[in-house]
Order: structure tokens, then sequence, then C-alpha cells
């Protein structure tokens, strides 16, 4: 009980502690402002308002100028990382051991911090209750309790020592064997690098057009706000829509685009429709009305990467570089893990898109932001048709067994029937130049006479070297026979200076005598 009552106590620490980031930001943008529009009461209610937008909560806004009340769905995604990590840190702590601590078990930690900051975050809803920004019950009964409940399910996973092994340990011995055979760890990690190059891209592609579109941007800026604390509030949010803006430029690279009101979408197509844009930095970066350009066509180059990127990451494990054919997994097998890496990824950019779009008032207003149930689809047939072939392609490569043309310089196989006929007999090279003297054996070395004892040695123990290195391969050769010096002729002189043999013979060079046998030199 004592360490589920630390960890309660840490879960609403973390809450506490994200109200106070917001709360600072706010008060001095409010008491820097020239103009503020209400007292410090409507700063606290706007900054409780803030806090739970950031966990995904749905706001309606009471001040409009025609009286009727106007819902503010979309969720700046950058807010989400501060009370993502404070309830992340909060559930990782309570698992930390300490001296003097005791340490709670991992469901236990999870439900303490989880109900921790639903206490606080239930006293902020009923605070707001009947302010400028009040939050949609509906909204905020489902939104603030999934976000608690998955950043502290994820600082429980770090704080338990983030073990590798993702199936949990009640399924049954047979049901992990079979799930763990498909490659269920390989197509998540390829799903979320898929969707990582999808954001990745789309950043870039709204990064391009914000500096075709330069002018209307500073324009949009300088327009929306006067004094410098309005203008660091725009600026602050629009640097919290960035990850908005990238999930929107995702979705324009993979066809079906964002909608900018009710009557108009913008695809790579075609701009069609009236759309309704409120003036924003970021909107400015929005393409032009009319029909697309090559330009806009090229955004399709960012789904083509999301699916060599599952392709990769699938090959990776199906057929690594330096292993084996045998340890490489079948065609079966890798086509259903990149699939599955596809599917990964068309789930989670249908989850993306629902996140960063929502309502933005009433009316043509009532829809802005990419429609889920059309991006998630169209990320599932573009990683799939992409990513499955590719993996199947580079799997058949790696594990492709070389011909006869890649295997340069290599021997032909010997024929059982004619071993002796197709065997390659070993040439020894010859030397390059005349052997070094050695202590006075190169006369005897370089020069022999025609017949001797040492020449008819040398040729048996060159053919005998024949023999050994053709392993048995090469027939019996007879020898030559040398006819015996005839005892009437006059034995042969003696052998030149080895420096004499070297020079070749001039013109005037004296013929051997007649009888004699010539003199010449042995390699």
């Amino acid at each position: 009980m004592p360490a589920l009552a630390a960890s309660f106590v840490r879960g609403a620490t973390a809450a506490g502690l994200g109200l106070g980031g917001l709360a600072l930001v706010v008060m001095v943008l409010w008491i820097s402002s020239p103009y503020p529009d209400s007292g410090p009461d409507g700063a606290l209610h706007l900054v409780a308002g803030l806090w739970l937008l950031a966990h995904g909560t749905e706001l309606v806004r009471a001040g409009t100028l025609s009286g009727a009340p106007a819902p503010v769905g979309v969720v700046p995604l950058l807010f989400v990382a501060l009370p993502a990590w404070l309830v992340h840190r909060a559930a990782r702590d309570a698992l930390e051991l300490g001296e003097g601590r005791l340490r709670p078990s991992a469901p236990g930690a999870l439900c303490a911090v989880t109900a921790g900051y639903l206490l606080v975050g239930i006293a902020a809803a009923v605070y707001t209750t009947g302010g400028p920004l009040a939050p949609d019950p509906v909204s905020a009964l489902f939104h603030v309790p999934l976000v608690t409940a998955l950043a502290a399910a994820a600082g429980v996973w770090t704080g338990s020592g983030s073990p590798r092994e993702l199936l949990p340990a009640w399924l049954p011995g047979r049901v992990r064997v079979a799930l763990a055979r498909t490659g269920v760890a390989v197509a998540l990690r390829s799903a979320a690098a898929g969707a990582m190059a999808l954001l990745g891209g789309g950043a870039l592609l709204v990064a391009v057009s914000l500096v075709w579109h330069s002018d209307a941007t500073q324009d949009s800026f300088l327009r929306l706000a006067e004094p410098w604390s309005g203008r660091l509030a725009v600026l602050l949010l629009g640097f919290a829509l960035v990850p908005n803006a990238a999930v929107w430029g995702a979705a324009y690279g993979l066809g079906p685009g964002f909608a900018l009101g009710t009557g108009a979408t913008a695809t790579p197509l075609a701009l069609a429709g009236d759309p309704a844009l409120p003036h924003f930095p970021l909107l400015a970066a929005v393409p032009g009305e009319g029909r697309g350009m090559p330009m806009h066509w090229a955004a399709a180059a960012v789904p083509v990467v999301a699916g060599v990127v599952i392709a990769w990451f699938t090959v990776r494990a199906a057929a690594p570089r330096h292993g084996a054919r045998e340890t490489a997994w079948g065609v079966r097998e890798t086509a259903l893990t990149a699939l599955l890496g596809a599917v990964g990824c068309g789930v989670l950019a249908a989850l993306m898109a629902g996140a960063a779009g929502g309502p933005m008032g009433t009316g043509r207003l009532a829809a802005f932001g990419p429609v889920w149930w059309l991006t998630g689809p169209a990320a599932l047939a573009w990683t799939a048709g992409i990513g499955v072939p590719g993996a199947l392609g580079v799997r058949a490569w790696r594990v492709r067994v070389p011909g006869r043309w890649w295997r340069r310089g290599a021997v032909e196989p010997v024929p059982e029937s004619a071993p002796e006929a197709a065997a390659p007999v070993p040439v020894v090279p010859a030397p390059a130049g005349p052997p070094e003297p050695d202590d006075g054996a190169s006369e005897a070395y370089d020069f022999l006479p025609s017949g001797s004892w040492a020449e008819r040695e040398g040729r048996e123990d060159r053919v005998a070297a024949l023999k050994e290195a053709s392993g048995g391969l090469t027939a019996e050769l007879q020898p030559v026979a040398t006819p015996e010096p005839d005892p009437a002729l006059p034995e042969a002189p003696p052998a030149k200076e080895p420096s004499a043999a070297k020079e070749p013979p001039g013109e005037g060079a004296e013929p051997p005598p007649p009888g004699e046998p010539p003199v010449r030199a042995t390699p």
C-alpha cells in the first residue's frame, strides 16, 4: 500500500506539472498583452482548457460573433508531448528501486499513476465548465483516460527494463511460437519505420511549400497580430501545429489529400471546391486553386519511400546480407511479413490522420484536415504495392545461386568419364631472370653439358613434381633416351663464368669445335 500510494501521488504531481507549465506560458502572454480580453480568472480557465485540449479533448468556444457555440477539434499534436512525457516519467520512476523504498508491481503502478493523474483531470474539467473554452463531456471522458493509460503503460514498460518480448506471457506456448514465426516483431518495426517515413516526407513537403509561398506566409503572420506578445503566441501555436502539418502533407502525398472546409479538398491532381481558409501562416502553404502541376505530382515520392522502407526492414530479417541461404525465410513468410508491415503502416496513418484533423467551427469549417478512412487505405495500398514486391525482389537477389558467368577465373569441373583428358595441368612459371649465384653453384646450375647426369636427374624430378601436383591425373611420361657420350670425342670444355654467359654473343663469337655438343643454358 505505501508503494501504491506513492505511485498515486506521482501521477497527481505529473498532472500538476503539466498544468503549471501551460499556466506559466499563458500568464506571461496575458501580462505582456496590451489589450487583455479578460482577467486572471479567464486566463486560468484558458490554461485548463488548453491542458484538456492537449489530451485530445474537443473544446466548445462560446464567445463567437454569431453567438452560437463553435467546436474546436484540431488538437496541436505537439501539445500532447508534454503531458504524455510527464505521465511516462511518473510511471517509470514508480518502478525504480531506491534506498528504503518499496517497489509496486507493474499493474499496480499503472493503475495507481493513472488514477492520480485522472483525479486532477476531473478537477480541471469541472473548473473549465462555463468558461470561454469548455470541454465536451463525452470527448473528455474518452480521450483523457486513453492518453493517460497509454503513456503510463509505456512508462511501466520502460521501468521494467524494456523487455524485448512483445507477446504477453499468458499466451499458450504454441500460440507464441506461431506468432513469432510470422515475423510479428519485424512487421511492427517496419510499420513504425514506414509511418515515420510518411511523417518525414510530409514535413518536407510542407517546408518546401512554405518556402515557395514565403511572401504569403510572412503577410499572414504580420497581419494576424501586431504586438509582440500576440506574434509570440501565434509563433508558439504554429510550432505546436507542425506535426499536424506533417500529417496533412503525408495525406497529400498519398493521394486523398485533406479537406479545407466542407466544400473543398486539396489533392496532388487539383484543388477542388471553394476553400475556407482562415488567416494563419501554416495555411499559406496550401497549393493554389486549379489543376495540379508536375511538381505537385512529385509528392507521390513520399509513399514510395515509405514502401521502400518497409521492404528494407523486412528483408533485413528475411535474408540478411551476411547470412546463409539455409537461414533465409521462404517466399511466403517474407511476403506475409511485408504485408503485415503495410497493414500496420496503414493503421498508423489512419490514426494520425484522425488525430491531426477535426472541426474548426460550424458551417463550412465543420470538416478540416485529412479524412482518416481515406488516408489509411491509401497508405496500405501504396506500401503493400511497393513493399511486398520490393522485399521479395531483394530476398531473391540475396539468396540467388551465381551462374558460371559470375565466377570469373574459376576452373571448370572435371567430368568423371575422362579425368585425365580434362584435368588441368599446373604450369610452373619460368623465372623472370637468371638465378642469383649461390656459393659457386651457379656454374653447375646455369650451364650443363647436353646429356649429362645432372640434366637427366633434373628432368626426372620435374616429371615427378608434375605428377604429384596433378593428383595422379598426369599420364606416364616416357623419358627420352639420351645417347651416351662418345669416348672418341674430346671432353666438353669447362663451363664459362656466369657474367660471360649473361652477355649476348657478338658477331665475332667463335662457333663450337666440330664434334662437340653445344652448350645450352638450363632454365
